[in-house]
């Protein structure tokens, strides 16, 4: 069994904080025992095209270019991609094609950074 925690925080995750909270979370582990079968643990961070849940991560990426999947379509279009603009209560504005949409964050099935290589 593989028990893998994704850790996120202002600016990038390195190698470093992946290091310092697997040895945190081992000794907790290793005290508590919660899990009784042998498991590895994997501590990684969301990676470069992340995946975006709440309102507060999305204002971290305001600027960024990110992917929008929507439950239901705005103009016949379920995918979005564009440069988010903004945000405003539970409104994102996302750049498109030079022109700007606003998109409700309760339609957001799914999102993510898009990675710039």
């Amino acid at each position: 069994m593989t028990v893998r925690l994704f850790i996120d925080k202002e600016g990038s995750v390195g190698v470093d904080d992946c290091a310092d909270v697997s040895r945190q979370v081992s000794a907790i582990l290793d005290v508590e025992d919660p899990i009784a079968d042998k498991y590895n643990l994997e501590v990684s961070s969301p990676g470069l095209d992340r995946p975006l849940f709440t309102l507060e991560q999305f204002q971290r990426y305001v600027g960024e270019d990110i992917a929008v999947h929507l439950r239901i379509p705005v103009l016949d279009r379920r995918k979005w991609q564009g440069k988010l603009e903004k945000i405003e209560n539970d409104m994102l504005t996302l750049i498109v094609d030079g022109q700007e949409q606003v998109l409700i964050f309760g339609n957001i099935q799914k999102a993510n950074v898009i990675a710039k290589f």
